[in-house]
């Protein structure tokens, strides 16, 4: 069996019970998870061998008064035992042009300096890395 590209609507939350090794950063909570693929402007693309997600790609639709509609990948992972095997590409290329079906005229995706293999990915897209500041912080209770 070939691996396959599904794009996952709440219909398809249950492709998830089953997946393998570092495909997400962390455990699945099903709470929100099924927020996640009830927002529309949420997308979710994962690849499955034998019934088992091995990779998936995620994206947020971004719509802006002043500035084109445009995708964010948001996070992309692929278990380790099926990389360099063209899992990654198919799922950005999915999920890619998902965005274009929604209007997206632009993506853009941010990783990790040390993290070659994306870079490498991103590149090979005709993507040049650009240097950008990220401040993150978390919201306190009041």
């Amino acid at each position: 069996m070939d691996v396959q590209i599904i794009r996952v609507g709440p219909a398809q939350a249950d492709l998830l019970d089953r997946v393998a090794e570092d495909v997400f950063d962390d455990r699945i909570d099903l709470a929100r998870l099924a927020h996640y693929l009830r927002d529309p402007s949420h997308l979710m693309v994962v690849a499955t061998f034998n019934g088992e997600v091995i990779g998936q790609a995620r994206g947020v639709v971004h719509r802006h008064p002043d500035a084109p509609t445009e995708l964010y990948i948001d996070n992309l992972g692929v278990t380790p035992d099926r990389k360099r095997e063209g899992v990654a590409t198919r799922l950005l290329d999915d999920l890619t042009d998902w965005a274009r079906s929604l209007g997206c005229e632009e993506a853009w995706v941010g990783t990790e300096v040390d993290n070659e293999a994306a870079r490498a990915l991103y590149k090979g897209r005709g993507s040049e890395a650009e240097p950008f500041v990220l401040y993150f912080y978390e919201f306190e209770d009041r």
